[in-house]
């Protein structure tokens, strides 16, 4: 059974439905890629689900160990690379909370966030540079 059906709405523009929630979302081609750039761009879409998926995975483990997260914020940064066009390089930097985490904590936060689905599935070229920002 499929997950999404997207529908082309021309212009460059797609409404995207998670079928499970009926959740909606458009995309739409960036203005650098003779788009409007009114809304995420799909490959914003894959920068943002890599720190996504790799916050998620930290959230699990925090679940799961008595850990707060609560209130991590995540800046995103995408990179294009021409010929061919591709992402080329993701930052994702995660501004931890205040929250008094032990230094374990934060080694093993840091490294699930690299075992995220995403992260794995991404092709080896394009790099993926994670920063922690601990309060």
């Amino acid at each position: 059974m499929a997950t999404v059906k997207a529908k082309y709405l021309g212009d460059l523009r797609l409404e995207c439905t998670h079928l499970q929630s009926g959740t909606k979302i458009i995309t739409d081609a960036p203005t650098d890629n003779n788009g409007k750039g009114e809304a995420f761009s799909p490959t914003d879409l894959c920068s943002t689900s890599l720190a996504a998926c790799a916050m998620t995975i930290m959230g699990i483990y925090a679940k799961n160990n008595g850990i707060d997260l609560t209130g991590a914020e995540i800046e995103i940064t995408k990179k294009m690379a021409a010929e061919p066009r591709r992402i080329a390089e993701i930052d994702v930097i995660f501004n931890m909370p205040a929250k008094g985490y032990s230094e374990k904590d934060k080694k093993i936060l840091e490294r699930v966030a690299h075992t995220c689905p995403v992260h794995l599935s991404l092709h080896p070229d394009v790099k993926q540079n994670f920063v922690f920002n601990w309060q």
